[in-house]
């Protein structure tokens, strides 16, 4: 969490304006708010507008190895990303509390915030929100909606708390993420909260080891990638069977 007790709540996100059903209109223009939108923008809006079309299942994992644990509904929004939304970036952040701390307060409606994933000391993951889904994590509407965001057990100022649990197990959800949706693994993708446009956290503070982090995502990638297209062969297979 950084600095502050929230990440920033995205609530002015829960509705987007124009919805989805306003867009099915035919001939290729539609009327909003008493203006005229041409086909270009239309499709445009189209893209931009959240869906919520996707298959769900209550307790499915993005990440394997993860345990499901439910967010309030209030920290976050219903997507179809990535395909109304681009994902291209991973957010890093650190408690500033316990792993109980981060699950308890990300299930209170009145927070305002919540990650998609929270790792323990011992390497042990939660997911709270699925990755299709915008969390509010970032305190900046355009980041949580191309980001997926890992916060982690302990405390800026205690780089004790840093296991190598945590990093190893941390690094494989987020090489897992990286092959899910084709984000480089680098330093540029792989991003702090502190440098989150607009923000004014510090996690995960000047005692998280980047280059140690960045080469075990590196180490741990290609078993993703390989895991990632045996995932895509098998959902392949399922469909055309049907």
């Amino acid at each position: 969490m950084g600095s502050e007790s929230k990440h920033g709540s995205d609530k002015s996100d829960s509705g987007r304006g124009v919805s989805r059903r306003a867009l099915l209109i035919g001939g290729g223009v539609a009327v909003v708010g008493g203006g005229v939108l041409a086909k270009d923008e239309l499709e445009r809006l189209w893209w931009k507008a959240p869906g919520i079309t996707k298959e769900r299942n209550e307790g499915e994992l993005d990440h394997r190895d993860a345990e499901w644990t439910a967010a309030s509904r209030a920290n976050w929004r219903l997507a179809d990303r990535p395909d109304d939304y681009r994902i291209d970036r991973v957010i890093i952040h650190v408690v500033q509390g316990s792993y109980p701390t981060a699950l308890k307060v990300f299930k209170n409606p009145g927070h305002g915030a919540a990650t998609h994933y929270v790792v323990r000391k011992d390497g042990h993951v939660a997911q709270m929100i699925r990755e299709l889904d915008v969390a509010f994590h970032a305190g900046n509407r355009s980041y949580n909606e191309r980001s997926i965001g890992i916060e982690h057990e302990g405390f800026v100022d205690k780089p004790a708390g840093f296991t190598t649990a945590m990093y190893a197990s941390s690094a494989r959800l987020t090489a897992g993420i990286c092959a899910r949706y084709d984000i480089p693994v680098d330093r540029e993708h792989i991003i702090g909260h502190v440098e989150v446009p607009g923000t004014d956290h510090t996690d995960p503070g000047p005692h998280w080891d980047w280059n140690r982090y960045i080469a075990l995502v590196a180490k741990a990638a290609p078993a993703a990638r390989k895991e990632q297209a045996e995932a895509e062969s098998a959902e392949a297979a399922a469909k055309s069977a049907s």
